[in-house]
């Protein structure tokens, strides 16, 4: 099940019969799945090592960002209890995200050296507006 959606499970009655759910880690967690995250970490170590670097790198450059910008960098200034607001704030982003997305394809389709930030810098603001949006759509920005 999922943390953000109890309700859905992407793997439905599949898991026990995926290739990854091995019996000894499948049984630390629920006789009828297992702890992905256990299941992952002990097939692909390196993967799931870096993946937490780069999240806790996201998350320092989140925070730095969110002390030089302030909350109604994203807000506007409103407050985004109100629906109307909240949506003028996701819309916001989508812009951020549009401008990081196009930003990509372009030095990836054209081969091109970016001169300001790199490529790895670019995807990850595009995760961290990701993360803002669904921070913002639960009501729990700048709280």
């Amino acid at each position: 099940m999922s943390e953000v959606n109890p309700q859905y499970d992407p793997f439905g009655n599949r898991w026990e019969e995926h290739p990854a759910s091995v019996d000894f880690v499948k049984d630390e967690q629920s006789p009828q799945y297992g702890d992905p995250v256990a299941i992952c970490e002990a097939k692909y170590p390196e993967t799931t090592a870096e993946f937490k670097k780069i999240q806790q790198a996201q998350y320092e450059l989140f925070c730095k960002k969110q002390l030089d910008y302030g909350p109604e960098n994203i807000t506007l200034g409103k407050d985004t209890e109100k629906s109307e607001n909240r949506k003028l704030s996701l819309m916001g982003l989508w812009f951020r995200m549009n401008d990081k997305i196009q930003r990509i394809l372009n030095i990836v389709n054209n081969q091109v050296e970016p001169n300001n930030e790199s490529l790895e810098d670019s995807w990850i603001d595009l995760s961290n507006y990701s993360i803002i949006s669904i921070l913002v759509h639960r009501g729990k920005w700048a709280k």
